[in-house]
């Protein structure tokens, strides 16, 4: 249950702030997860919007390198609602079971591709130990360049502030999504 009340409709917006709504819902096909906690402070979600319109729909990764990413986030972040929504989306873009298996079970990496592994570890190490080791960040930087290092490293760092938000409010999945491995 909901720990704070979700913004849903414009209408609960002052007049001036319901821009934000529109554009978020224009985005993103509607105002849902996330964004419906963020309306809060119209402001801030506005903002994380609108960097997240950049990582989500404009990064230079591809929708698998992304979905991982973005499932690994939400593994590691313990992050129900974030996984549900994603895990779809993963499978959608071509993320294969292996993977995503190895991600929700955090499992060892020895049956991923070597592309698969460098998203995952790097994510793990990045989320998990608040560093990454030489050898990961030189793993996942020969594999994705510099520009795309940093793509990587912010789209876990915005998925985990997603999922902070989504946990701290008290988001749940919506009932009969795939749930986080226990």
């Amino acid at each position: 249950m909901a720990r704070i009340p979700e913004v849903l409709f414009k209408s609960a917006l002052p007049k001036d702030k319901q821009h934000i709504f529109d554009s978020i819902a224009e985005s993103r096909g509607r105002v849902a997860g996330p964004f419906s906690f963020l309306l809060q402070s119209p402001e801030v979600a506005g903002r994380v919007a609108h960097l997240g319109a950049y990582i989500r729909f404009e990064s230079g990764l591809s929708g698998a390198e992304k979905e991982l990413a973005i499932i690994t986030a939400a593994r590691e972040n313990d992050c129900g609602y974030e996984w549900a929504a994603h895990v779809k989306l993963a499978r959608k873009a071509g993320v294969r079971d292996e993977a995503i298996d190895a991600v929700g079970r955090r499992a060892p990496l020895d049956s991923l591709t070597e592309a698969e592994t460098a998203i995952v570890e790097y994510g793990r190490e990045l989320l998990r130990d608040h560093r990454v080791s030489d050898q990961t960040f030189e793993a996942a930087r020969s594999r994705f360049g510099d520009s795309g290092l940093i793509e990587l490293t912010t789209t876990f760092g915005y998925y985990a502030m997603l999922a902070c938000v989504l946990n701290a409010c008290g988001a749940e999945p919506p009932p009969g999504s795939e749930r986080l491995p226990v």
